[in-house]
């Protein structure tokens, strides 16, 4: 497994148009491979995240099998003669992670949910679009995912008596978009929404959490959504 960041020239065209285009976005990471990846069940993906820590920043992180080659997005989006991308073996960070580890966190998901109105109706899914089933959505994933958010020791400002987690659920993006399939040459409308939690995690079950940072967490991994990633808690 490899982790790998790369950053976004804002000032070029090329950049601007796949920050717009979770489906451009989507091609163009998977062209980083000489081999198309491939994927059984729950097992290692590409997985891929777009980070805008400000208008001038986009931070592109990817998590993959095998090591990329972003020679063609440098050249699209990147600064060709100057810049380049950072990738890192992923597998011995990996391996080092233990019951009881606590990690400051960050993923990008599209919380949904399925529903339907009565039982003859067939389900459709639909996104949880309150902070707070949002929240929702993650807590209740969260142990099978091999981990669980830090809860603060402190009283809740509110008065109520639920637990309180170190979380945030910020940058909500509704996305539209038109996705044309291979075997059928009409195109249909794509809807989804993306949140990024930012938080604290203890680690419950390694090897489920560390299937979890490698094959992702929830639906439309192929547009930006299910990687986690991890830094030192302070």
């Amino acid at each position: 497994m490899f982790l790998t960041r790369f950053r976004l020239n804002t000032a070029r065209m090329g950049a601007r148009r796949l920050i717009a285009s979770p489906q451009s976005l989507h091609a163009a990471v998977m062209s980083s491979f000489a081999q198309k990846p491939d994927h059984h069940g729950d097992g290692p993906r590409v997985l891929w995240r777009l980070d805008q820590q400000s208008r001038s920043e986009v931070l592109l992180y990817v998590v993959s099998p095998d090591r990329p080659d972003l020679t063609h997005l440098v050249e699209q989006a990147g600064w060709p003669t100057t810049g380049g991308w950072q990738t890192k073996a992923y597998a011995p960070f990996l391996a080092r992670l233990a019951a009881d580890d606590t990690w400051a966190f960050r993923l990008t998901a599209n919380p949904v949910h399925s529903i339907r109105r009565h039982d003859a109706e067939p389900t459709k899914r639909t996104v949880h679009v309150t902070p707070r089933h949002q929240l929702d959505w993650l807590l209740k994933r969260q142990t099978d995912a091999g981990f669980e958010i830090v809860e603060k020791t402190v009283r809740r400002p509110d008065g109520f008596l639920d637990a309180w987690h170190e979380v945030v659920v910020h940058n909500r993006s509704d996305l539209a978009f038109r996705k044309r399939n291979e075997s059928d040459a009409r195109a249909h409308k794509v809807t989804l929404t993306r949140v990024t939690y930012d938080g604290r995690l203890r680690v419950l079950d390694p090897h489920a959490f560390r299937r979890t940072l490698t094959s992702g967490l929830g639906k439309a991994k192929a547009y930006g959504c299910g990687l986690m990633t991890l830094a030192p808690a302070e």
